[in-house]
């Protein structure tokens, strides 16, 4: 396996928390969730791989929408925020990945110094 290939398995891993992250601080369209990750190229997404993800997010009924009419002439977009349901997961989440970053910290520690 490459740093390609392993970036790719935690950009896999993580896209859902990332975008659940997000729609917790307010509403985002699809297009402004796909702007927010490219910020950050380690979880940058295009369309092919978010749009899924977040019909999936709406299935799993972590998050919902809703259509908002554009502004200037603007097509409606779809909106999306975060249900109880998803606010439960995204706490169960930010939970495991807390431990997950603790582990990684204390066995970077251990060798480094052992």
């Amino acid at each position: 396996m490459n740093i390609e290939d392993w970036k790719s398995q935690i950009k896999r891993g993580t896209l859902d928390f990332c975008i659940l992250l997000l729609i917790k601080q307010r509403p985002y369209y699809g297009y402004e969730i796909i702007g927010m990750l490219e910020q950050y190229p380690i979880v940058a997404a295009k369309e092919n791989t978010i749009y899924p993800l977040l019909r999936r997010l709406l299935k799993e009924e972590y998050i919902s929408s809703s259509w908002q009419e554009g502004t200037e002439g603007l097509p409606p977009r779809k909106y999306y925020t975060l249900t109880e349901k998803g606010d439960e997961y995204l706490n169960a989440m930010s939970l495991e990945w807390d431990n997950l970053l603790k582990a990684i910290s204390e066995i970077k520690g251990e060798l480094d110094y052992g």
